[in-house]
């Protein structure tokens, strides 16, 4: 379970704030503000750049926290700059990697409660909120910031999604 989720969740958020790094550099060297990457949707629906960030830590930190029976750490308010979302991104990594494996591992069959931003509560085990909720969710929004900034002209291949290994 460890593995699954703190040694899933954490090298994907280091290759998210790498993604943003390389956003961040393709703005300045084409002389624009890089928060005009940081408002880009993929249709007027959907959750913007920075928002895809934050919703990617708040899985990662909720999942992790749910997982080891902790009160997941209070995320820094949601900034649209690459500053205050490369500190959440630090802050999320940070939190996840203090949680300790054994509770994490004796998660599998617990019974965990994940609480929508509605206040709905979905029940799962740990196993099932890790691989049919957290998970996808956590990965739905950091492709969809690759995405993004791939639509935004940022040269990025698949490698700075996956990072370096």
């Amino acid at each position: 379970m460890y593995d699954a989720s703190v040694g899933v969740f954490v090298p994907h958020l280091r290759s998210l704030s790498g993604l943003l790094d390389k956003g961040a550099a393709h703005a300045e060297a084409r002389k624009f503000d890089s928060a005009i990457l940081l408002g880009m949707r993929l249709s007027p629906n959907m959750y913007d750049l920075a928002q895809q960030v934050g919703e990617a830590c708040r899985h990662a930190v909720v999942a992790a926290a749910l997982l080891a029976q902790r009160e997941p750490v209070a995320l820094p308010a949601l900034e649209h700059d690459m500053a205050g979302l490369q500190a959440r991104i630090a802050t999320s990594i940070e939190f996840i990697e203090s949680l300790p494996r054994g509770e994490i591992d004796a998660a599998a069959e617990r019974g965990v409660a994940f609480r929508l931003k509605n206040g709905t509560e979905l029940p799962f085990t740990g196993r099932t909120l890790l691989l049919t909720f957290s998970v996808p969710q956590f990965f739905f929004h950091v492709t969809t910031a690759y995405d993004l900034l791939r639509h935004a002209g940022v040269e990025l291949v698949k490698r700075d999604f996956l990072g370096r290994r």
